[in-house]
């Protein structure tokens, strides 16, 4: 009976957030190594199946990097990269763009199929976004979004059905663009106006020490956030996420977080409890 009550009592503990947020969007980035896992991907999808079904109007951003290097192992070639960013040619955009549109159905399917709910695919080559060339020149088909295209994404919304996004590209000339999924993510929240941005990573947010994971930040204002970073507590690849919060929060997303793709219930533990599990960052 007593583990009946705590549930009951976790229920009346989201109530507000339940509340607040309905009608609201979030925009989740999914990616990382959480993307190769089973266990951990039901959990992410069953967690944004949720929020949807409670009225929130989430919209999610795939990236699929594992999956891209793992294939070009498998067909003999060395994925390279120049400061986190992979250099795509002629050969590597064509695997981009298959692994990428096998894991946009992949995601599609399970949320239809294995959890009842509602999704729609998407991939910005069919309109969604408008790019230009990395303007340096040297990552090869590498694109930058300049507008997002947010109605169908609202339409969807309207009815109740999570769009599932694939960020590669076409710039106007016909020719397919790899795009950031952060960066994909990030500019949809900001055309949206999203009340939550969501990037799922590999480490329960942003920790003072990167070997201790009970180090965890659980808030960051905008002014802090390069002081961390120059006293290496933010590097690597959390310095362009959180870079892309400040800037999102500066174009009216109203708060950032950065959870851990391998947590169980991850999601609904940052969004619906009051300490959460991972990082935000806020004005």
């Amino acid at each position: 009976m007593r583990r009946i009550i705590e549930k009951a009592d976790i229920l009346i503990e989201a109530l507000p957030y339940l509340r607040a947020f309905r009608g609201k969007v979030f925009v989740i980035k999914y990616g990382g190594r959480a993307i190769m896992s089973d266990k951990g991907k039901r959990s992410i999808l069953q967690d944004v199946v949720f929020l949807s079904s409670v009225g929130i109007c989430p919209v999610l951003v795939h990236g699929g990097g594992p999956h891209i290097t793992a294939k070009l192992e498998e067909r003999g070639e060395r994925a390279r990269f120049i400061e986190g960013r992979r250099m795509t040619d002629e050969r590597v955009i064509r695997v981009v763009d298959e692994v990428l549109s096998d894991l946009n159905r992949q995601l599609v399917r399970e949320i239809r199929e294995e959890l009842e709910g509602h999704a729609q695919g998407f991939h910005g080559k069919d309109g969604l976004f408008k790019i230009r060339p990395e303007p340096t020149g040297t990552l090869g088909y590498v694109g930058e979004i300049t507008q997002v295209n947010v109605s169908p994404l609202r339409k969807l919304l309207r009815q109740g059905v999570v769009p599932v996004v694939s960020p590669i590209s076409r710039w106007r000339d016909g020719q397919l663009y790899n795009v950031n999924a952060d960066e994909a993510a990030t500019k949809m929240a900001e055309a949206m106006q999203a009340e939550k941005l969501v990037f799922f990573t590999d480490t329960n947010g942003i920790l003072r020490d990167q070997k201790n994971p009970e180090s965890r930040i659980p808030t960051i204002r905008v002014p802090e956030v390069e002081r961390l970073i120059s006293k290496r507590i933010v590097e690597h690849g959390m310095i362009p996420k959180t870079r892309a919060a400040v800037h999102a929060l500066s174009k009216g997303v109203k708060k950032v977080h950065i959870i851990s793709g391998s947590f169980p219930r991850a999601l609904l533990l940052e969004i619906f409890t009051e300490k959460g599990i991972g990082t935000e960052i806020v004005k």
